[in-house]
Parts: C-alpha cells; sequence; structure tokens
C-alpha cells in the first residue's frame, strides 16, 4: 500500500511547479500598460505602507514620485522572485527523484532558463511588450538562488532529521540483522600461528605476547635468584677445601 501511494504521489510533486508556470505566463500574456500599472500600483502600496511604519505623512505627490522612480527595480525584483520560486518548486521534485548535486543544478536551471527564454519569447506576441536578454539574466540568477537554497536545505535535513528515521527503517534494521551485514565487515586480524608444546598448533594460552614473555623473563630471573642464593649457602655449609 506504501509503495502504491508513494508511486501515485510523486509525479504530484510537479504539480506546484507546473502552477507556476502558469502564474508566470498569465503575467506575461498582460499587454504593456497594463502590466505597467499594475505594477506601478503595487510600488504605491509598498511606498504607503513603508511611510506608515515610519510614522511618516507622504502626499499622494511623493507617493507618486517615489513609487516612479522605484517602479523599474520593483519589475526586475518581481522577475527575480518568480524565478526563484519557480526553482524551488522545480529542483524540490528533481531531488525526491533521486537527483543530487550537479546533475541537480543543472537539471533543473536548464528547465527554468528554458521556460525564461520561451516567456521572453511569448512576450514578443504581446502588444506593448517584447523579449529582453537582460531579463533571461535576472531569472536565471533568481533561479540560482532558489536551486540552491533546495540543495542546502536537503542536505541538512538527510543529515539531521532524516538520518535516525533511515536508521529505524525496517530494511536497514533487516540487514544489520543479517548474516551479510557482518560479513561484509573487514577481517580482523589474527594472532600468527605459535607452535605450542604440548599439540604443535597455535593455542591462545602458547601465543606469543609482550606480557607473557615479561612474566617468564620476570619469573626465570627470581628462579636464578633462588638458585644462587640456595647455591651460596650450600658453600658456607661445606666450604670446599
Amino acid at each position: 500500500m506504501k509503495a502504491f501511494l508513494r508511486f501515485v504521489l510523486k509525479p504530484m510533486s510537479f504539480i506546484p511547479a507546473l502552477c507556476m508556470m502558469y502564474f508566470i505566463y498569465s503575467f506575461s500574456a498582460q499587454d504593456g500598460n497594463t502590466s505597467s500599472q499594475l505594477s506601478y500600483e503595487i510600488s504605491c502600496k509598498i511606498v504607503e505602507t513603508a511611510s506608515t511604519l515610519l510614522g511618516e505623512e507622504l502626499t499622494p505627490q511623493q507617493v507618486d514620485s517615489i513609487a516612479t522612480r522605484f517602479h523599474g527595480v520593483l519589475r526586475k525584483l518581481a522577475h527575480m522572485t518568480e524565478y526563484f520560486v519557480l526553482a524551488i518548486t522545480v529542483a524540490f521534485p528533481l531531488y525526491v527523484y533521486g537527483l543530487r548535486g550537479i546533475w541537480l543544478m543543472l537539471a533543473a536551471g536548464f528547465i527554468c532558463v528554458a521556460f525564461a527564454c520561451s516567456d521572453e519569447y511569448h512576450q514578443s506576441f504581446v502588444a506593448g511588450r517584447g523579449p529582453s536578454k537582460r531579463d533571461v539574466l535576472i531569472d536565471s540568477f533568481g533561479a540560482f538562488w532558489g536551486i540552491l537554497l533546495v540543495r542546502i536545505v536537503c542536505w541538512v535535513g538527510r543529515k539531521t532529521v532524516f538520518r535516525p528515521l533511515a536508521k529505524n527503517h525496517p530494511r536497514q534494521r533487516q540487514y544489520a540483522e543479517s548474516p551479510q551485514y557482518y560479513d561484509s565487515e573487514p577481517p580482523r586480524r589474527s594472532a600468527p600461528p605459535y607452535a605450542g608444546p604440548y599439540n604443535g598448533g597455535y593455542s591462545p594460552e602458547d601465543s606469543p605476547s609482550p606480557r607473557r614473555d615479561k612474566c617468564t623473563s620476570d619469573q626465570l630471573s627470581e628462579d636464578m635468584s633462588l638458585r644462587k642464593l640456595v647455591h651460596d649457602l650450600k658453600e658456607q655449609k661445606h666450604p670446599i677445601p
């Protein structure tokens, strides 16, 4: 059941990207006067909101002057923001389907840049508008940061949030409990064979070790000292004529 739901829901992850493409296409379909008027009204709303937050009262003439001055900048920022969001909605489904690293950036970047070029070409058929290479560069710049954000967020999530879940996954536990998991570990280095005094083969008791050699040498030195002491006592008791 989970596999079936995953098979059905994974393609649906592209729906936000398709919605964002339709949103951009609908704005590009507006004629030049309608698009300029809409961006001008948004600029006026931003200036009025900023003046209210700063506690300054501006006259309609001042609002119009400031909005007209920053009207072009606002349109370019809107272009970059649109493709920033589009890149996020395109890169995330590609990441879900297994694209990582440079391949994710190439695939998502190609889709966003290709759509930007097609959108500018579409504007050449709209009254009062035309294609612009500078807009394509601005759109590509916004798309780059969107793709980079997806890479950073997914990498951090994989290293922090999803790593414990991956370890507790039933497949991972089954693999960890299987004999192949232990057979895949590198073999441990064993001690070299040692010919023992009884069976001629290797046994842990007969294996040479620095600690055993040290104990044996200490014991031999004690035995030799004891023998020397007994020999000296016998010589004192029975001196040689």
